[in-house]
């Protein structure tokens, strides 16, 4: 079983554009919490600042995604085109939606136990084990690039002006994205906190913050909120949406 709690707020936005999917229960607003057995998939959508329909866009993916009920990885590249296809196709048919896309981040559990990542745009997923954060996606993204030509610094990244240019996501109608996804290295053991959030918190919250909250011996929910609050006490400037999740037994 896993015990699962995730937040999506429009924070000091006047509207929301994230969205945040547990099992098949997508929200726009507020929290969930589940426990689930496998499958079942987790994931968080941001709707692209500047776009026609950010929310709809948000939604429509997350739901497409659920929809599909795919958790094998040899499957899952091929569900989430499905998702842009039909993004792409409702964008083009709709004029107030012209354009409109999202970005999508999650991971799914398989009946065995398998676990795959995937990731479209600069949402991220984190593992949490032994008391360490590591990011598990790789942004996509103008400073990552930099980042990884040595141009420019770890920290550079959080402050460059650049760093909201993200490379074509999920709906693009000009370019077709680049769908990331992996079985995540090492798994997912007891013990293990698998977190995903959209850009509103990673931009306010340095992997080290994130660590020192998840570190707290406190319930998971109470902490899934801490994460959230504390990156609108750092200035958050966008909506908010993290996702935890947590294997309570082994079996």
């Amino acid at each position: 079983m896993y015990y699962c709690c995730g937040i999506t707020q429009k924070g000091v936005m006047p509207h929301n554009e994230d969205a945040i999917l547990i099992g098949q229960e997508v929200s726009t607003d507020g929290s969930i919490e589940n426990c689930m057995d496998s499958p079942f998939i987790i994931a968080v959508s941001d709707g692209v600042s500047g776009e026609n329909a950010g929310e709809l866009a948000s939604a429509m993916c997350l739901e497409s995604l659920a929809d599909n009920k795919i958790y094998r990885h040899d499957k899952i590249h091929a569900s989430i085109m499905k998702v842009h296809n039909k993004l792409a196709d409702f964008s083009r048919d709709n004029s107030e939606t012209n354009n409109m896309q999202a970005t999508l981040c999650g991971f799914a559990v398989d009946k065995d136990g398998s676990v795959t990542a995937f990731n479209v745009g600069d949402s991220r997923l984190y593992r949490f084990r032994n008391g360490e954060i590591s990011q598990l996606s790789r942004d996509q993204s103008f400073v990552q690039l930099l980042y990884d030509e040595g141009q420019i610094t770890q920290e550079q990244k959080r402050t460059h002006v650049h760093r909201n240019i993200i490379f074509p996501v999920l709906g693009n109608i000009k370019d077709c994205p680049k769908i990331d996804t992996f079985v995540i290295d090492g798994g997912f053991d007891f013990g293990d906190i698998l977190l995903v959030c959209t850009d509103g918190l990673s931009d306010f919250l340095s992997p080290f913050d994130i660590q020192e909250i998840l570190e707290l011996p406190k319930n998971l929910a109470i902490r899934t909120e801490m994460l959230a609050k504390k990156a609108l006490e750092n200035g958050g400037s966008d909506n908010i949406s993290v996702i935890t999740v947590v294997m309570t037994d082994k079996d």
